[in-house]
């Protein structure tokens, strides 16, 4: 138990550093996003004729929520990428076939993963304020941590499901590529989700993310489509399958 324990604390402790000395890496995950916050909210400006927005909302503070999305999907899905590179220069192997578990392992990357990842979105959310959003209460700005972490769980979950079974780390790229801007633009980050044509919008009902992104807009803004306990609940119930998913899939891949 107490082992297991410290293997957790050790692989989040190397996440932290690995993530704060590849400065690189640090301005390349938040630039992307902080592009697209600045200057679709220059472009936009005032929203207060686009329907399916509340009437007088900045536009900055519609988006800020989506775009902090959009950090934790892409920060969190990437971070599978980290096993492919452990397992290429023979790390992965070390830990495996250390005494401890390998849910201790899994846990481990996924809170690293977790804590980086909202790093950068509380970078985001910074900046939105910054531009124009509102301030966000207390209590909504603890909710939606909450909402940070399922958002960061469940996707680093899908990248370890996906790291898991691959062993090219070009071919991982383009997989998650392929994924998680679908899932980006369906979410409802950029534009309210009844304004998508009735096929898409269905699309966009099956998204969890769409839950995500509501979840964060009802926490920051307190604008959501949905009820908040359905997104918080539907949230939790994709965050508990993607890591048992990636939790199974990692406990029986075999490390060459």
């Amino acid at each position: 138990m107490i082992r297991d324990a410290y293997a957790v604390y050790s692989i989040w402790l190397r996440e932290m550093l690995r993530f704060f000395r590849l400065k690189s890496r640090v301005i390349g995950s938040i630039g992307a996003p902080f592009f697209f916050l600045a200057f679709l909210t220059m472009g936009f400006g005032p929203v207060s004729s686009m329907p399916g927005i509340p009437e007088g909302m900045d536009y900055v503070s519609y988006l800020t929520p989506g775009i902090i999305g959009m950090t934790l999907l892409f920060s969190s899905t990437f971070a599978g990428l980290s096993v492919l590179w452990d397992r290429e220069f023979g790390f992965l192997k070390e830990i495996m076939v250390a005494p401890v578990s390998r849910i201790s392992i899994v846990l481990g990357r996924t809170s690293g993963g977790v804590t980086t990842a909202i790093m950068q979105a509380s970078i985001i959310l910074i900046s939105g304020i910054l531009l124009g959003m509102s301030v966000p209460t207390l209590s909504g700005l603890l909710l939606s941590v909450v909402f940070m972490i399922l958002i960061a769980s469940a996707f680093i979950g899908l990248g370890l499901a996906f790291a898991s079974k691959m062993e090219d780390m070009s071919g991982f790229s383009l997989i998650m590529n392929f994924l998680i801007f679908p899932l980006f633009f369906l979410s409802g980050a950029l534009f309210p989700v009844d304004r998508f044509p009735a096929a898409v919008r269905m699309l966009s009902y099956l998204n969890p993310l769409t839950y995500g992104v509501d979840g964060l807009r009802y926490s920051l803004i307190g604008v959501s489509a949905f009820p908040p306990a359905l997104d918080l609940g539907l949230l939790l119930l994709f965050c508990a399958l993607m890591l048992g998913i990636g939790a199974y899939l990692f406990e029986i891949s075999e490390v060459k």
